[in-house]
């Protein structure tokens, strides 16, 4: 029945969620969370002005991290330490620990008496871990339980902690006919080891087909009635009052007897507690607390420990989420009783099975899941992370895959994370990082590099093309999945690896590590990695826009209209918000700013609710805060019905008049703007005067994300793509972009450029200004990345002072070198170039030698074969004179081979090379990591994405030895030595298989 209810003594549906919010978890985000944030560094823009030492060697804590994968504890703590030397060696900030063994099949192989996660073998190694990272500066990280979700050893299906969900039954009356018999069961049995399950209640109501949709059978919500008190002895007796059809439904409330995956993991086993309750978190910080953490474990999380970390929440039931507390927690959130309105949302296998008139289900169903967001954010996160901050701790999380309100979760959370694999596009890491920002917290993680099929044969160039859109959108931690422990008894070469073999194909992502040839190479992908990472967790984030959301899911693909598919193209960037972060400290406005000390947002976005049929909804208590905001001065734009809209819920008795009002009132500020058609957006800014910190001069696969410290603007540069899936292909992009200097503090900002791969600072040295907006050209392969920082001059150790830059020229490229500025080209003739005091320079190039292509190399190739064990490889020498590059699949020494190559060649300068002769190496198609040597001399990292290597004065008259040296995946290799997993797929082209160009530039003082 569709009750309504008068407001409860003046309390809103908000002020009830938010105390709930604020009382149990936004108070975390107080006096804990800033010390937290303090001792992480957190406020990077009250430290020294940034150094070339800063950016080219970054810390430990922002260096990538790995996920590494261990069987239980079945390990042994000396090679724990040789795996975590392993990884510092490499240049990684640290690990997490997961018990994960899905290529395990044979449960003999894991004695959970003995070696099961929680045991004292598990906990030895987690010991040697931590003392182990210690020594080298890392730190390490402790899922919550073994595998995912979180479950606790020797909790049981049936307990109050355990995982519960409601299940159905139901029997159909028609004609006027009688039910007498027993209370219908439900549709499908308990779980094993469910033993109890409890009648929660007994319901008639009458069918209407009229609100039919799909498979849910309609129902007339006034026709509701509650049978449950004439359950006699477990029989049920009841006439329908008319000869229409009826159902009658029953409501069993029992375990979902869910356990982690992929297990057994632990003696006694584990089962999935409640994440509603505070009973289920209970269990498991009794558990830590009581079993696990004895006094050296607790000495060593604060020594080295980081964060406890959770992963995406993977409840599986057939039946509806459920925890006995939700009756009471649906009256206290809303004012009504949840049983007249569970027939619209009890679920079979994910599905709706019945359903009210359209728009009453629709308000109950968000009631619904609005009360769980809130149990899930109260009892769950927020006290788990209460308690991680006891053991000197954080809280990470990947807080999806329920519909509850993940954005919410993401201010609770010290850490949020997303994940790559389960991410559809980049909005999905918007709505995390507006959660994060308006927290003000510093670190959105991400789970980084999972592929189908990916073992063996992901390459860094995949990896890398894959995060360079994700730090566009607000991530600036990477977790790489992952890092493998050595060995398990019956593996095959090269090692253990946690998901592969996978259903007896190549599993999910990688093992990296010492096993793959390319680990030779990962100094210079970590280093690329962590400068990115330093640069994108310095100073607070900035976003053009804040997208309101009515419902705060993510994991959904679902963007913003005219944002995600014209505005990011035209260099404007935004982030999510849901109706728990209006309420934050940070959500205030100043200069018609909201959160000025944070993201800076210059408007505020609102439309229909997608996940409702975008509906034009707007709760009451929300409706008051953009009121508040926009009188405040915030520019809005609402796009929709938003003269007529709906409470997102059900109203109570006089709510939906007053949300009329309010919007009234609200579209009646002269800076707020309703339009009805989405490709206005753009222009109902512009009337606002609101504008984005980076333009682009056409529209771009250009993506860009800003950070402001008192000493510079920091904007990421990235020629990506919404979502990996989208086509066509991103291609290079070559333009001009205009970048806006907002930093409060300091004037005569200059641009530098940053490069990620070689840890060099320089000044940017053609650009026009207009006040603090700078304009230059942005040219990028596909996947390729920029950094740029605005700051004053002497900024990273600059000795280029006052000196005039470039606005102008017919040269090549120009740059700052030794001080001086400096044009190149790579061809004879006149260059003109007009400085930025308005004198022009001409400049004569003469002769530049020709350019080269180098196809003839001697190749020497480690051919890496399984060895004596499962963790030894034998390595076979190959030796080759190549006239011509190709790939290894197609020569045949070298079809089936992994391993590293190197290739040399010489190549003589003429007499005429003199030392303003310089010289670009091109190397093509190149598979897949390289470093390039020439004349015994180490180069600069190479750019993954883009393999160009300046080799500025190396190069001499007369003979020139240039190496390069490749490694490569394994999985050719692995198609050989272990066919049954490997044997059916392709091989893979690898090595360098150009084609390489030596391309001669002049390069001379201009001024």
């Amino acid at each position: 029945m569709h009750e309504t209810h008068p407001q409860r003594g003046g309390a809103t549906r908000r002020s009830v969620l938010g105390a709930g919010l604020t009382t149990g978890v936004l108070a975390a985000l107080g006096p804990a969370a800033n010390a937290a944030a303090a001792s992480s560094g957190t406020a990077r823009s009250n430290e020294a002005a940034p150094t070339t030492s800063w950016f080219a060697g970054p810390a430990k804590a922002v260096r990538p991290r790995f996920r590494w994968w261990w069987p239980d504890g079945l390990v042994d703590p000396v090679e724990i330490a040789r795996e975590i030397d392993q990884m510092a060696d490499a240049g990684f900030g640290g690990a997490e620990i997961a018990a994960v063994h899905h290529s395990i099949t044979d449960t003999s192989v894991l004695d959970t008496a003995r070696h099961g996660w929680g045991s004292p073998a598990w906990r030895d190694g987690v010991k040697a871990a931590l003392r182990q990272a210690a020594r080298r500066g890392l730190t390490i990280d402790l899922t919550l339980g073994p595998s995912w979700p979180v479950a606790v050893p020797g909790v049981t299906p049936d307990d109050d902690a355990a995982v519960k969900e409601l299940a159905y039954g139901k029997a159909t009356l028609t004609g006027g006919a009688a039910y007498d018999g027993p209370v219908p069961a439900s549709v499908y049995p308990a779980a094993s080891g469910v033993a109890v399950q409890k009648l929660f209640a007994v319901q008639a109501a009458r069918v209407n087909t009229a609100y039919s949709s799909g498979k849910a059978t309609g129902l007339d919500a006034d026709s509701v009635t509650d049978l449950t008190d004439r359950v006699r002895g477990g029989n049920l007796s009841w006439t329908p009052p008319d000869a229409a059809t009826w159902v009658i439904l029953s409501y069993w409330q029992r375990g979902s007897g869910q356990q982690p995956e992929a297990g057994p993991h632990s003696s006694p086993a584990a089962y999935v507690v409640d994440h509603f309750s505070a009973t289920g978190t209970a269990a498991v910080t009794r558990y830590w607390d009581s079993t696990i953490l004895d006094s050296t474990l607790r000495q060593l999380l604060r020594t080295a420990g980081n964060t406890f970390f959770e992963d995406s929440v993977e409840l599986e039931t057939k039946g509806l989420q459920w925890t006995p507390g939700l009756p009471a927690a649906f009256r206290e959130h809303t004012g009504r009783d949840l049983l007249p309105y569970l027939p619209a949302v009890v679920l079979d296998n994910g599905n709706q099975i019945f359903a009210f008139e359209a728009r009453l289900a629709q308000e109950i169903r968000h009631d619904f899941w609005e009360t769980v967001s809130g149990l899930f954010n109260e009892h769950h996160l927020g006290a788990l992370k209460s308690w991680a901050h006891g053991h000197g701790m954080k809280l990470r999380s990947q807080p999806y895959g329920l519909q509850t309100d993940a954005i919410a979760s993401a201010a609770v959370l010290d850490v949020p994370e997303g994940e790559s694999l389960g991410f559809k596009n980049l909005d999905d890491y918007r709505c995390l990082a507006g959660g994060r920002d308006m927290a003000g917290h510093r670190v959105l993680s991400c789970e980084a590099g999972a592929y189908a099929g990916g073992a063996y044969n992901t390459t860094w160039d995949k990896f890398l093309r894959t995060m360079g859109g994700a730090y566009a959108a607000g991530v600036n931690q990477t977790v790489i999945h992952g890092f493998s422990y050595a060995t398990v008894p019956g593996v095959s070469w090269p090692g253990f690896a946690a998901f592969s073999p996978y259903s007896g194909a190549p599993g999910y992502g990688e093992s990296w590590g010492p096993r793959q040839p390319t680990w030779h190479h990962v100094p210079d992908i970590t280093g690329y990695l962590g400068r990115v990472h330093e640069v994108l967790q310095s100073g607070t984030a900035r976003a053009d826009i804040a997208v309101f959301r009515q419902t705060g899911y993510t994991a959904t693909g679902i963007g913003a209209s005219w944002l995600t598919s014209t505005g990011i193209p035209l260099g404007w960037t935004h982030q999510f918000l849901s109706g728990p972060l209006l309420d934050l400290p940070t959500a205030k406005i100043s200069g018609n700013r909201l959160a000025p000390d944070g993201p800076a947002y210059k408007a505020l976005f609102l439309e229909g609710d997608f996940f409702y049929g975008s509906t034009p909804t707007l709760a009451v208590a929300d409706a008051r805060r953009l009121l508040t905001f926009a009188r405040a001065g915030l520019p809005t734009v609402l796009l929709g019905a938003f003269d007529q809209p709906l409470t997102p819920g059900l109203p109570d008795d006089g709510e939906q008049d007053e949300l009329r009002s309010l919007t009234a009132q609200l579209l009646a500020l002269p800076n707020v703007r309703r339009i009805t058609d989405k490709t206005l957006v753009g222009a109902a800014f512009a009337e606002l005067g609101v504008t984005s910190d980076a333009v682009y001069s056409v529209s771009s696969t250009l993506l860009n994300a800003h950070r402001v410290t008192d000493d510079a603007d920091f904007y990421y540069l990235c020629n990506g793509k919404h979502a990996e899936t989208v086509k066509p292909a991103v291609a290079l992009i070559d333009h001009d972009v205009t970048l806006h200097a907002t930093r409060r503090k300091g004037s005569g900002a200059v641009p530098y450029l940053l490069d990620p791969w070689s840890g060099r600072v320089s000044r940017l040295a053609q650009y026009t200004q207009d006040g603090d907006a700078f304009t230059f050209r942005v040219t990028l392969q596909p996947g390729e990345t920029l950094v740029v920082a605005l700051g004053g001059p002497g900024l990273f150790g600059d000795r280029c002072g006052s000196r005039p830059h470039a606005v102008a020229t017919d040269a090549d490229s120009v740059l700052f070198a030794d001080g001086s500025l400096a044009i190149r080209a790579f061809t004879a003739g006149t260059r003109t170039t007009t400085l930025s005091n308005g004198r022009k320079v001409t400049t004569k190039i003469h002769e530049v030698p020709t350019a080269l292509t180098l196809d003839r190399w001697t190749l020497s190739v480690d051919d890496w074969q399984p060895g004596a064990t499962a963790t030894t490889t034998t390595i076979v020498k190959h030796s080759l004179a190549l006239d011509a590059l190709l790939p290894w699949s197609q020569i045949p020494e070298l079809a089936d081979v992994g391993g590293i190559g190197r290739y040399r060649t010489t190549v003589t300068l003429p007499s005429t090379w003199t030392s303003g002769t310089g010289a670009l190496l091109k190397l093509g198609s190149v598979t897949d990591t390289c470093r390039v040597t020439v004349n015994g001399t180490r180069l600069d990292p190479v750019d993954r994405i883009n393999p160009v290597v300046d080799l500025g004065g190396q190069l001499r008259r007369g003979a020139n030895t240039i190496e390069v040296e490749v490694a490569t995946p394994l999985f050719n290799r692995l198609r050989i030595s272990n066919p049954a997993v490997f044997g059916t797929s392709a091989r893979q082209n690898y090595g360098l298989v150009g084609p390489v160009q030596l391309t001669p530039y002049i390069q001379q003082t201009v001024a």
